[in-house]
């Protein structure tokens, strides 16, 4: 049986990856918590642990093989324009020790969660090789950028001491359940779904131009793509894009999200609002052509279920829902 670590698995990603694996027998599924609550499910165990500390890293890792990194501090646009620290400073330091106690502890496989933020705004779908640290950075992605693309380097440096397997994914927005649904903290994708359902006066405000583009992946594609690594890379450092390869407008996304929300709202634009007007689409041929990977839930699909899901679980949210 394969021990499997989850960090940050309160979290949108990291809860799907812990209940994805526990469907698995092969696996035994220990998931860490810390200020968020851990959830019931019969097959996956828990700790509480402060991942900035070492302490509380070292007690997370203890006796894995397969360390899932999901443990991050995120948020939407106005976080990004407003406070980049509060995004950056616990990302490094958890990052840091994390990968260091992971090498130490012999762990034999990390799989990171990088983004796609270093890419340049284009939408031409990008290869990890596109990548160009001479070109300058999105002024809102700099402290995030620089710090995902320092710990890739720290991957695969770890993975040259030959202990350790490590896997980075540049993935897009992914989006499905266990999403940030609150306004406060939501990306374009979550803040809409809500806005979609509790609307009460017959519109939409969306934040921005509507000009932005965004590839999106459900959650249920990274977990397969993720479950692939675990089980089949070889190689001691794997870098890889992971997205649809195609972008939407965020206007775009509104439109459907209402259309197939079956409700009759107007969308109207706020352009005094956060917004980061960029586009990114990935090409994610590498990962494709070597695990034989490809998304399987299009978004038409993956928005109804998400539909579904916030209306089946975020009562806490639906207070002002209109019939």
């Amino acid at each position: 049986m394969i021990e499997l670590v989850v960090l940050g698995a309160t979290g949108f990603v990291g809860r799907n990856l812990a209940e994805f694996f526990a469907a698995d027998p092969t696996y035994r599924v220990t998931a860490i918590c810390h200020r968020r609550p851990a959830f019931d499910h019969p097959r996956i165990a828990w700790r509480s642990a402060d991942l900035t500390t070492q302490a509380g890293v070292d007690a997370a890792l203890k006796g894995a093989s397969l360390v899932l990194h999901a443990a991050a501090a995120t948020a939407g646009s106005a976080a990004n324009l407003h406070d980049p620290l509060s995004l950056v400073v616990d990302n490094q330091v958890m990052t840091a020790r994390i990968f260091a106690s992971a090498h130490k502890a012999g762990a034999a496989h990390v799989v990171w969660f990088s983004c796609a933020v270093m890419y340049a705004d284009t939408a031409t779908p990008q290869r990890e090789d596109d990548y160009d640290p001479a070109l300058a950075l999105h002024p809102a992605y700099v402290g995030a950028a620089t710090t995902k693309v320092y710990f890739e380097r720290m991957c695969a440096w770890y993975a040259s001491l030959g202990r350790t397997r490590f896997t980075a994914f540049r993935h897009t927005n992914i989006y499905g359940p266990y999403d940030k649904f609150d306004l406060a903290r939501s990306h374009v994708f979550g803040a809409t779904v809500t806005k979609a359902l509790t609307a009460t006066d017959g519109k939409l405000v969306h934040w921005g131009t509507g000009r932005a583009e965004r590839d999106l992946l459900h959650a249920d594609d990274l977990c397969a793509a993720v479950k692939l690594a675990a089980e089949r890379q070889r190689t001691p450092f794997g870098l890889y894009n992971l997205g649809s390869g195609k972008t939407i407008s965020t206007l775009a996304l509104a439109q459907r999200i209402v259309a197939l929300s079956g409700r009759k709202l107007a969308i109207e634009l706020d352009p005094s609002r956060p917004t980061i007007d960029t586009r990114t689409a990935l090409d994610c041929s590498r990962f494709a052509g070597e695990y034989g990977w490809a998304p399987q839930v299009d978004l038409d699909d993956g928005i109804a279920r998400t539909l579904t899901w916030w209306r089946e679980n975020r009562p806490d949210l639906a207070g002002s829902l209109a019939p």
